[in-house]
C-alpha cells in the first residue's frame, strides 16, 4: 500500500510536515513498515483542500488533527487489520 502526501508549499503551510510525522508514528507503532509505503510529492493540484494525501491513488484530504482517525478508518480496514 501506499501513501502520498503533499508537501507543496500550499499543504505545507496547512500542516503537512505534522501529516507526516504521525502517518510515520502510525506506521512504526502498528509495525507496517513492510506494507505500507510512504512518499512525498509536490503540488497535487487540489490545494484548497487542506493536505492532500492519496492512499493507493485515492484521493484525500486532511488535517494534523483528522490523521489519526484516516489511518484508523481506511488504511487499516484496507490492509484487513
Amino acid at each position: 500500500m501506499k501513501i502520498t502526501v503533499c508537501i507543496g508549499s500550499s499543504c505545507h503551510l496547512k500542516g503537512s510536515r505534522q501529516v507526516v510525522e504521525q502517518l510515520q508514528a502510525l506506521v512504526a507503532e502498528h509495525g507496517l513498515k513492510n506494507e505500507i509505503e510512504l512518499a512525498g510529492t509536490f503540488c497535487m493540484g487540489n490545494c484548497q483542500n487542506g493536505v492532500c494525501v492519496t492512499l493507493d491513488d485515492r484521493p484525500f484530504s486532511l488535517s494534523p488533527e483528522s490523521t489519526r482517525p484516516f489511518f484508523e478508518n481506511n488504511v487499516l480496514p484496507a490492509l484487513g487489520k
